[in-house]
């Protein structure tokens, strides 16, 4: 009962954190550490990236590490288009609408192929990548920014492959499917709040 309790604190933590921490400011610096924290900093964000890891936890198999590697490898695509200029539509409701459907992929079980599965998770991951690399300090050089970025991201997925495996080894599986329809719910809260 204390593991599941655990689960459900944790998850909370994601879910309840104030929405005004969507986009708090730019943290100071431009380092790799300044790159590190900053997916940490937006509530989308770091709902987005943890439900990731949650539901490539729920597929299982290889699916644990592919999803959470197109995330971060169309996120670095995104994050070129960001930084050399290109212009992206949509970026803000792609950010919003990946953590409505990343819930909803936790919360219904999706089994999606592996190639979907994928292939829905780096199209999303490319707004986050854009934004990302739009909210970057001026005078931070992309490469050492950008990979403490994606080190971040990658953190934020394995905590979430935790958080799908702790509750799948403990059948929590019905926690855990409330908890991404929690997540589903915070994306849209999120998005009336950006209206």
């Amino acid at each position: 009962m204390r593991r599941f309790a655990l689960l459900i604190g944790g998850i909370a933590m994601f879910v309840l954190a104030p929405a005004a921490l969507a986009h708090p400011g730019h943290l100071t610096g431009s380092g790799f550490t300044t790159g590190l924290i900053h997916p940490f900093t937006g509530l989308d964000h770091l709902l987005a990236m943890t439900a990731v890891g949650i539901w490539a936890a729920q597929r299982g198999g290889k699916a644990m590490f592919a999803v959470p590697a197109a995330f971060v490898s169309m996120m670095a695509v995104g994050g070129i288009a960001g930084a050399v200029g290109v212009q992206l539509p949509l970026v803000q409701p792609g950010i919003l609408g990946s953590v409505v459907v990343f819930g909803l992929l936790i919360a219904l079980n999706a089994r999606l192929s592996l190639a979907a599965g994928m292939t829905v998770v780096g199209a999303f991951a490319v707004f986050h990548g854009y934004a990302h690399a739009v909210e970057m300090p001026n005078h931070a050089h992309l490469a050492v920014y950008g990979s403490g970025m994606l080190l971040g991201t990658a953190v934020l997925h394995a905590i979430g492959v935790g958080i799908g495996r702790v509750s799948k080894a403990q059948f929590y599986e019905n926690a855990l499917r409330t908890a991404g329809a929690a997540i589903a719910v915070a994306g849209l809260g999120l998005a009336l709040v950006a209206m």
